[in-house]
């Protein structure tokens, strides 16, 4: 972070007491500036000739620190905010600035736009139950899973926001729940299906078939229901 500039006086002060004999240790004591700011006047004007701020290379950063901590700290509570959004805040604090720029500020705290993952809004009981029915059958072999009759209803999304969500995030952040969008699917209606499937006989009923569990039940076949 770039300290605070001294006022020219102060330095033509610096200059004056170097002039009259002084040393730096001196100069410090006296004026309460740090020796090393002391001696970096002095070289300067020994060089150049003068103690006002000389002209920089380049353009000084139209948002200052404050205002891109301010951003930073607006786009991790709220990761869906628009750039537009971005901008009249920012304008409002006295900062008006392009999106370009805000743009290039989040990422230079690496945080960056992505296309938000759809993910089913489930209850802390339903995905407590989703991991234990993970666990109990990681360790069963390929033979087994070839042999699970895997059965499911799907219901298709009758309404919500179809359209792609954009979210900043970090990298390797893609599945978490602050930065996936929730899905919700209606419980009823008139469309959806019935499907299951048999790995090793590559078995599969059409949708809207009735079928009968019992019909494969056989101590070589296991049932699964999800």
């Amino acid at each position: 972070m770039k300290s605070k500039e001294l006022s020219v006086d102060l330095r033509d002060r610096i200059v004056s007491k170097h002039k009259s004999g002084e040393g730096y240790r001196k100069i410090s004591a006296a004026l309460d500036v740090p020796m090393s700011t002391v001696a970096s006047i002095i070289r300067k004007w020994k060089k150049f000739k003068t103690t006002r701020t000389l002209p920089r290379a380049g353009r000084p950063p139209k948002l200052s620190d404050r205002g891109r901590r301010a951003i930073v700290r607006e786009v991790t509570k709220n990761p869906m905010v628009t750039l537009s959004e971005l901008q009249r805040s920012s304008a409002d604090r006295g900062e008006p600035s392009s999106q370009t720029t805000i743009s290039a500020a989040i990422h230079q705290s690496g945080l960056y736009g992505r296309v938000s993952r759809r993910k089913p809004l489930l209850s802390k009981t339903y995905m407590a139950a989703r991991l234990e029915f993970a666990k109990k059958y990681l360790k069963d072999s390929q033979t087994m899973r070839n042999k699970t009759l895997w059965s499911n209803k799907t219901k298709i999304e009758l309404f919500g926001v179809k359209a792609r969500r954009h979210i900043w995030r970090k990298p390797a952040t893609a599945h978490r729940q602050a930065t996936t969008v929730p899905t919700v699917k209606p419980d009823g209606g008139s469309i959806g299906g019935d499907d299951c499937q048999l790995q090793e006989s590559g078995l599969r009923k059409p949708s809207g078939m009735e079928w009968k569990a019992k019909r494969f039940q056989s101590p070589k076949v296991k049932i699964t229901f999800f």
